[in-house]
């Protein structure tokens, strides 16, 4: 073990810190050096979103004292921020294993350092924790959660008085203020408890009516009120609301997936608790299918995303993506404002640089605005306060399972999501179609656009060099050509630049700094390639896109689609 190492094993022996603590350091000294490695070879980084680890002791994992000594980090800085006033924060967690734990003990925290907190007596949706920010005027606040992440992980969102997550330069300052804790003992740990209050029911209320005031045809879901919807929380915090918007929207039939009702930080029925993974919607597939239901939604443990799954043309049951999604709801409120007569010049509409350029389409032929921000729903919320004085914000969405429906929160919203999406079944429904008919109709009328993802982990302490190498390269020496298209443009959101390969040619990109980059194809494709700010893991997203005639080529077209893709994939040597 290397002596930096060694000495913070000892520091942590030496300290204050308790016995438990203690002994479990001993133990992983006996039993586990790797694992002991593994837990102090760096301290657990305060991101621009804050923490997220694995639980247990370190310096690099989820536990009392890095959660303690971020809380006072960001205290010192939310205290210098805002002189002269009583700063209040807003403190929720989801159902993982430690979230109420974490949640209190950042409370006891916040509390000793003079600052008002209003802590949920138990368990809520992170977009209901946005929400009660800007609804109880806080300075702040903090979600305990690792939102899709497997039971081992545990994490620490932070956020400002927006109810969106910090942006710079808050997210940097923060970080400077975290880092400048350098030992437990300057930690406020207690004293403070009279400046914590418990919230629940009223801010639940307030939330949910919020939510009902989404509803765009009221009407239609009273005709298709029996719309068969089966929901799974799996396991996380959207038992606490979802069934109940569903209720107040005016459905009457919901059926929730009894295996994955229980909030249980084990996942006890998946591995990943995503409902992008197949595997943790299949218990409520089947129920779904056994009920022949009209749609499947399912919401992760902080019920921020939403995955959903509709039967196609044959009655088979198939999973949306992200980018599905998305179009289809998007689609739904401008639709639904210009026929409603309430659509106004001024109004937008958001989404990321990794999401389908197919909303950006359907914007254009709805006169609306459409802007592309980086990936995270803090960077929509930062563009909603910078044009909300002069632009109408409508909805917004990315590729990763996250809406946003109305400003009255700053975070993507699953729950008021699923209602959305509920009511644009009932909506299909009433007119003789499903939501899979809507999506080739939309294909038909804007082209249809394909998008795929694939992640690449690399675990261990040499995991995050292996891909700040592997960027490197492809920013040094871009490929001139992938599948046999010719790269025309490289946009790397690091330089700020973008170049044209051909001619040389290049500009300043107006977003702030981060480290992406974007191969935009002649033929139209777009590749993205993006590391996680979270996880030793690396992201490329495809897009590609042709035109469909007629909704009787969608499989063939499908079929070319896919192979262009694989084509990609096969090329980067991805796989």
């Amino acid at each position: 073990m290397e002596p930096q190492i060694l000495e913070k094993v000892k520091s942590w022996l030496d300290g204050n810190y308790d016995q438990e603590t203690k002994n479990e350091i001993i133990r992983l000294q006996k039993e586990n050096p790797i694992e002991l490695t593994e837990s102090f070879y760096r301290n657990l980084e305060f991101g621009t979103g804050g923490l997220r680890g694995i639980m247990g002791v370190g310096t690099n994992r989820m536990n009392k004292y890095t959660v303690g000594m971020a809380t006072q980090g960001f205290s010192n800085y939310m205290k210098l921020s805002f002189p002269g006033i009583q700063v209040k924060v807003a403190i929720a967690h989801d159902s993982r294993n430690n979230s109420r734990f974490f949640a209190e003990t950042a409370a006891k925290v916040f509390g000793a350092n003079g600052i008002k907190v209003y802590l949920f007596q138990s368990l809520r949706p992170t977009p209901e924790l946005s929400f009660t920010i800007r609804q109880l005027g806080c300075q702040g606040g903090l979600v305990c959660t690792a939102s899709h992440n497997p039971k081992e992980y545990n994490g620490y969102k932070a956020y400002w008085n927006d109810g969106g997550q910090l942006v710079p330069p808050h997210d940097t300052n923060v970080i400077l203020e975290v880092e400048k804790i350098a030992s437990v003992d300057e930690v406020k740990w207690g004293g403070g408890e009279s400046n914590i209050s418990m919230i629940g029911k009223d801010l639940d209320e307030a939330y949910v009516n919020m939510v009902a005031g989404l509803s765009v045809y009221p009407e239609i879901i009273q005709k298709q009120h029996n719309l068969c919807i089966v929901y799974t929380p799996i396991h996380g915090t959207g038992i606490k609301l979802v069934p109940n918007v569903l209720q107040r929207f005016g459905f009457t039939n919901v059926h929730v997936v009894d295996e994955q009702a229980e909030p249980d930080g084990n996942f006890p029925t998946v591995v990943y608790p995503n409902p992008e993974e197949s595997e943790a919607m299949s218990i409520g597939l089947r129920k779904a299918s056994e009920l022949d239901a009209d749609i499947l939604l399912g919401t992760d443990p902080d019920a921020d995303r939403v995955g959903i799954g509709i039967k196609d043309k044959k009655g088979r049951w198939v999973l949306m993506n992200g980018n599905q999604t998305a179009v289809l709801a998007i689609n739904y409120m401008l639709e639904a404002r210009r026929v409603k007569g309430v659509a106004t010049p001024r109004d937008m509409v958001i989404k990321t640089i990794v999401t389908t350029d197919m909303i950006n389409r359907i914007a254009e032929r709805n006169k609306v605005n459409c802007y592309d921000v980086l990936t995270g729903f803090k960077w929509i919320a930062e563009l909603i306060k910078e044009k909300e004085a002069h632009e109408n914000y409508i909805i917004g969405g990315e590729e990763s399972y996250g809406m946003m429906i109305g400003s009255r929160l700053r975070d993507k919203d699953a729950v008021s999501a699923v209602a959305l999406l509920c009511e644009m079944a009932a909506y299909e429904k009433n007119r003789g179609k499903s939501l899979f008919d809507k999506l080739i109709e939309l294909y038909v009328e804007y082209g249809y656009y394909k998008e795929q993802l694939i992640s690449i982990t690399k675990k261990g302490m040499n995991g995050q060099k292996e891909i700040a190498e592997m960027m490197e390269r492809y920013r040094s020496n871009p490929p001139k050509s992938i599948n046999g298209s010719p790269v025309v443009l490289l946009l790397d959101y690091e330089l700020r630049k973008g170049r044209n390969l051909d001619t040389g040619e290049s500009w300043d990109i107006s977003l702030p700094k981060s480290n992406v980059l974007q191969f935009l194809l002649k033929d139209g494709t777009k590749i993205s390639a993006r590391p996680s700010g979270t996880e030793p893991k690396i992201k490329f997203y495809f897009s590609v896109h042709t035109d469909l005639p007629n909704a009787s080529l969608f499989e063939q077209k499908k079929a070319e689609l896919d192979g262009r893709i694989n084509g990609i994939i096969k090329d980067l040597q991805l796989k």
